[in-house]
């Protein structure tokens, strides 16, 4: 009797450098996942598979083959050197290792046609990999905007997007205004080739992207839907099911 093999995320890690005053690790790298974003996907059906940080980019890309997927997590600001500019502000400086790792991680699912689902940063570092741009902060480069980003409220803080007609996110949720959590002052400014736009928040701040076709299923969502429990607010499950169910028709096409 054949069984079918649970679909496999590969999730990125968030990473921390050698720190001689840290307690736990003294001295060591790390490269950790975020709780939540592991649950949401197991309750969605895929097992979660975290993706270190390895010092050979062969073998980091090689991690691709073992997986039907990569997501890309939330966590620090992309740097604004990975698409050609200098930091506005040393606060603005980034994660240019994390930047350098997800972007391995990239070129690899793309080149082996695998689904990609960017979360926040995740989304920010997709567009930016493929040559698009970011906003270094919202507030700073943008007149009257949304607070996208309140550290005390953190993802109590939210608003509404606006997803257009025939996204694929339109399927899950609708054409139309959705409530979400907003926990970013970084967003994408310029799509980069090949992506689309298509979902915005009433300032007119990008929220999502999308690339949908023979050869590639490249998802960005500039909200945390592994946050979304809040009733009245577009939960967050249903996104992630429908993303495994995309992976698993695909893995069986090809």
């Amino acid at each position: 009797m054949s069984t079918v093999r649970p679909v496999i995320f590969g999730v990125s890690c968030g990473l921390m450098p050698p720190d001689p005053a840290r307690a736990l690790f003294k001295g060591k790298p790390l490269a950790y996942g975020e709780g939540n974003l592991s649950e949401a996907i197991a309750r969605a059906g895929a097992v979660p598979f975290l993706l270190p940080n390895l010092s050979d980019a062969v073998r980091l890309a090689g991690l691709i083959d073992a997986v039907d997927a990569l997501v890309l997590s939330g966590g620090t600001d992309v740097s604004p050197q990975t698409y050609g500019e200098q930091p506005l502000d040393p606060d603005w400086a980034g994660d240019p290792e994390r930047d350098a790792y997800e972007r391995t991680l990239i070129a690899a699912a793309i080149a082996r046609r695998r689904p990609i689902l960017g979360v926040c940063r995740g989304a920010q570092i997709l567009n930016a990999a493929l040559g698009g741009s970011l906003y270094q902060d919202i507030s700073a480069q943008t007149g009257g905007s949304l607070r996208h980003r309140d550290w005390h409220r953190y993802d109590e803080n939210g608003h509404s997007v606006t997803i257009s007609a025939g996204a694929w996110l339109a399927g899950i949720y609708g054409a139309g205004d959705v409530l979400i959590n907003s926990v970013h002052h970084q967003a994408i400014r310029r799509v980069a080739p090949g992506l689309h736009a298509v979902a915005s928040a009433p300032d007119g701040i990008i929220e999502a992207i999308e690339r949908v076709d023979d050869e590639h299923f490249l998802i960005g969502v500039q909200w945390h839907p592994e946050w979304l429990t809040t009733p009245g607010r577009a939960p967050g499950g249903p996104l992630f099911s429908a993303f495994v169910a995309a992976v698993a028709l695909r893995r069986e096409l090809q």
